[in-house]
């Protein structure tokens, strides 16, 4: 029971997920909206920051500033492991489902 309420939730972000390409220009707006925490300018390099998206394209979130934080460098690394995971599950469910 639990295996087929997960399958069904994947298969549900599955089908909400949004394109996986990211825009420059919503970045871009992010970073004007949001100056980088290391210098504090909105635009040019962020040493030791990168732009992530809060709830992953693969798991339907936006390419959207509202969905964009400032993250350190570190703690993307450890994230990206983890959405990953996330995402590989999500691909794997779509290539199932569509059987």
């Amino acid at each position: 029971m639990k295996k087929a309420i997960t399958i069904a939730l994947l298969t549900t972000l599955a089908t909400l997920a949004s394109a996986t390409e990211r825009s420059s220009s919503q970045r871009a707006a992010f970073v004007r909206e949001n100056h980088c925490p290391a210098t504090g300018k909105p635009r040019g390099p962020c040493p030791g920051h990168v732009v992530d998206h809060v709830v992953p394209l693969c798991a339907g979130g936006d390419d959207a500033p509202s969905n964009m934080q400032w993250q350190t460098v570190e703690d993307a690394k450890q994230k990206d492991k983890d959405e990953w995971r996330t995402c590989r599950v999500l691909r794997a469910s779509r290539a199932s489902g569509s059987q």
